[in-house]
């Protein structure tokens, strides 16, 4: 199912706005100033070449940016505010008009799915990775077994 729903997205050119996102990402990648932004919205684009097989996870939610420099942190959550300010709500307003869009239509309800469910990464693409959807239900499997081991004690 996961295959159609791909094969779906790619004919109504979700390919496109994965390429919009990642060159968009490389660009601010090479600006430097906001790499943090240009990381994430790189991810962001990998996640859309093949939405029904990966999720976005948040790095900081499952502890994998420990061993991040604690002054790229700063930063990026500085540049972090600056982007949802004066990018970020914008962005993520015009793919909530494109979900929504495509969600009048049958065959659009699955790109609309992807669109709606990605919109926290739009709206803040600091931090955020792609991983497949394996990866991503061992990460959950793993952080509501500690949950569990926590309310035992």
């Amino acid at each position: 199912m996961r295959l159609l729903f791909n094969i779906v997205w790619w004919v109504l050119f979700g390919w496109l706005v994965a390429l919009i996102f990642y060159v968009l990402g490389t660009v601010l990648t090479l600006l430097v100033v906001t790499a943090p932004i240009g990381l994430g919205l790189m991810e962001y684009g990998k996640f859309l070449l093949a939405p029904f097989s990966r999720e976005m996870i948040s790095e900081a939610k499952f502890q994998l940016d420990a061993d991040k420099n604690l002054a790229w942190k700063a930063y990026s959550g500085v540049v972090m505010i600056v982007y949802v300010l004066c990018a970020g709500i914008w962005l993520a307003l015009g793919v909530a008009l494109s979900a929504f869009a495509q969600a009048i239509t049958i065959v659009g309800l699955p790109n609309a799915y992807v669109l709606a469910k990605s919109l926290g990464t739009v709206f803040n693409p600091v931090g955020k990775k792609c991983v497949s959807k394996a990866v991503s239900d061992e990460l959950k499997r793993r952080a509501a077994s500690q949950k569990v081991d926590e309310m035992t004690r």
